[in-house]
């Protein structure tokens, strides 16, 4: 089965960046690939470049910026060095870079406004086609205005509280991004004992088989709504399980009572 382009971002936190995990990806229709500029102990744009070789061309590419070796940082004259950076370490122009957890630094709204900035004029000059900004933790952003973002990247998925939900459409309602990527949608593990404790199958239209990874994988792109979801692994198998996932279909009024559930636990 081959997905539809863009529905799954392979993500490359805690990747080897192997070859033949490439390969599978692009044979199984994945078309993006995500990383950062510190990932891979930094390294990750020059390893990218040096294994997928004939590959690269075959995916978009996004990336972040933000994390130096000496910390985080939003100073638009580094971030706009690190994009030209990406480039030349890349050896072609991402096609997306995003402004990587802007609240680990972001300490006003005037600080934040002028890191987005500096990544909206290298999409302008072409050093990248587009840009975004990515957030672990959108609560501190909420009341920031920034330039209108292509994307805006969050967590999604059964393990994101009621008030991150809450935040992200928030912010998405202002920020007005073209597109809404979500992230980590199994929390960081499929190996959690919660994956254990319930069958998350029960927010996908009867009747369905899935296996758990498949079901929680899947009600991730409802939760919040989203238009693709990154998730990294370099397990093919594992890979192949989640392209499948996508010929399911989640229970809209499920996910809603559940919604309603989480609602009602952020309640006094």
């Amino acid at each position: 089965m081959r997905t539809a382009d863009g529905s799954i971002v392979l993500g490359l936190h805690r990747s080897s960046h192997a070859r033949d995990l490439l390969e599978a990806a692009a044979d199984l229709g994945i078309t993006h690939l995500d990383t950062a500029s510190n990932y891979l102990r930094h390294r990750s744009h020059e390893v990218l470049k040096t294994t997928a070789g004939d590959l690269l061309p075959k995916f978009s590419v996004s990336t972040k910026v933000g994390y130096f070796p000496d910390g985080h940082s939003l100073d638009p004259a580094r971030l706009r060095s690190a994009v030209e950076q990406t480039l030349k370490d890349l050896g072609r122009e991402p096609d997306l870079v995003f402004l990587h957890n802007p609240e680990h630094s972001a300490s006003g709204a005037e600080t934040l406004a002028k890191a987005c900035a500096a990544l909206a004029d290298a999409a302008r000059v072409g050093l990248c086609r587009s840009w975004g900004v990515s957030t672990w933790d959108p609560r501190p952003l909420m009341d920031f205005d920034v330039p209108r973002p292509d994307v805006l990247m969050v967590r999604a998925g059964l393990l994101v509280g009621g008030d991150v939900l809450e935040a992200t459409e928030v912010l998405a309602t202002q920020w007005r991004p073209s597109q809404l990527w979500g992230m980590s949608p199994f929390g960081g593990s499929t190996t959690q004992d919660v994956w254990k404790r319930f069958d998350p199958g029960v927010f996908l239209r009867r009747p369905a088989t899935p296996t758990v990874t498949q079901a929680a994988f899947r009600s991730s792109y409802d939760l919040p709504q989203v238009d693709a979801v990154a998730v990294g692994t370099d397990n093919v198998d594992h890979l192949r399980e989640l392209t499948e996932a996508l010929a399911y279909e989640v229970d809209d009024k499920m996910v809603q009572e559940y919604r309603q559930l989480l609602k009602a636990r952020q309640l006094p």
